[in-house]
């Protein structure tokens, strides 16, 4: 495994610290060979370390987060996840090879909370007062395929059940809510297509 500061000279306690930071991030996810966590990097997993897989030569600078016991990310090899990127899974995420996420990417399986205000509230009271969910809320979810060589661009969304095919190209800003064809530029909220990739 390899941690570096982007910037500076190390000092022994910052060495030790990205140390320990790296050894903790180890303990949530299950990282190949030559995987990279930067001091920004986190990981939120309480379903158990091979519920995320990252694959090797990854550059991990973002958030991955497992909500509920059954969400699962799987990062192919040699991706990049840029600061401020999230990736939140409640059912499954999967990232092929090469995939490029900029910064502050947001790739979500799920809404989030729950469609109706009533159940929101209840779990929100939950929280304030007994510091956790007394019942689970009700969240809709559905997998994300982002597959080989695709670009996301930076402060896009990528939104539940849907596929970005090889190839592809999302644009700054955008919201991706229907399947990208493989080789497809497509930009905007909701995106849409502009262009082709192999031109």
């Amino acid at each position: 495994m390899i941690y570096r500061l982007a910037y500076g000279v190390v000092s022994l306690p910052v060495k030790l610290y990205n140390y320990l930071h790296t050894k903790r991030l180890l303990d949530r996810c299950v990282a190949a060979e030559g995987v990279e966590f930067y001091p920004e990097a986190k990981i939120y997993n309480s379903a158990g370390r091979e519920a995320i897989k990252i694959g090797q030569r990854s550059l991990c600078m973002g958030e991955i987060l497992i909500v509920g016991p059954n969400g699962k990310v799987v990062i192919g090899d040699w991706c990049s996840l840029s600061p401020g990127t999230k990736i939140w899974s409640m059912e499954r995420i999967e990232i092929g090879s090469r995939v490029i996420l900029s910064h502050g990417v947001q790739i979500f399986d799920n809404n989030s909370h729950s469609l109706s205000a009533s159940d929101r509230h209840q779990r929100f009271r939950e929280l304030r007062t007994h510091d956790r969910h007394l019942q689970p809320e009700q969240v809709a979810h559905k997998p994300i395929r982002i597959e080989d060589d695709a670009w996301i661009g930076f402060n896009s969304a990528i939104l539940k059940g849907v596929t970005v095919g090889r190839g592809a190209i999302v644009g700054a800003c955008s919201v991706i809510t229907q399947d990208v064809p493989p080789f497809a530029i497509v930009v905007g909220n909701p995106a849409r297509k502009v262009g082709d990739s192999r031109e």
